[in-house]
């Protein structure tokens, strides 16, 4: 589930040091399954624990997570290292924005699970993004894009060498993907 490294836990045992007794950590996500989801890491005092919480105990301290975020911190992972600049807390959480799918969902709760969670951050760094339409009886994956993907003059190159690749790569039933987006029409293409 969430792997909190050695100095990682060193850390938070010396931030705890100086709280009271019985303070540990609460591990959460805001607004789970949305572009918006944020992780975060907090002092979680004896009267924030709550009997429905997960708990995962460490040498030093313990860590809360509410039953809401807990399907959405699968593979997180915490870190510290320490640079010149001074300590970096690093919390990694891959499915906070999208509820993980297990591998016998449905074929289109997988294909968009994966444009959520792998495709659409990535598009959004150019004020992209790509929404699944249909898959065909033989198993086109059917896709329209918007924002600074819809005109964009490199879409076909994300289409096939990023997004068709890593469906068909993660997604074996899948035979292909196709844009149906009018690229003519885009309001504000990013090229």
């Amino acid at each position: 589930m969430i792997t909190v490294s050695a100095d990682a836990q060193s850390h938070f045992a010396k931030l705890l040091s100086d709280q009271d007794p019985g303070t540990h950590i609460r591990i959460f996500v805001t607004n789970p399954g949305t572009p918006r989801a944020e992780c975060g890491v907090a002092y979680c005092p004896k009267d924030d624990q709550n009997e429905d919480d997960h708990v995962i105990e460490y040498e030093a301290f313990s860590a809360y997570i509410d039953a809401k975020s807990l399907p959405f911190l699968e593979d997180a992972s915490i870190d510290y290292e320490m640079s010149q600049m001074g300590g970096q807390l690093t919390l990694k959480a891959p499915n906070a924005r999208a509820k993980p799918v297990s591998d016998d969902a449905p074929l289109m709760e997988r294909v968009q699970f994966l444009l959520d969670s792998e495709i659409n951050p990535q598009l959004a760094n150019h004020g992209g993004q790509v929404g699944l339409v249909e898959i065909t009886e033989d198993g086109v994956a059917i896709l329209q894009f918007g924002g600074g993907c819809q005109g964009c003059g490199m879409v076909d190159v994300t289409l096939k060498q990023g997004i068709e690749k890593n469906l068909l790569e993660k997604v074996p039933e899948l035979k292909g993907v196709r844009d149906i987006t009018d690229h003519n029409s885009g309001d504000n293409p990013y090229y």
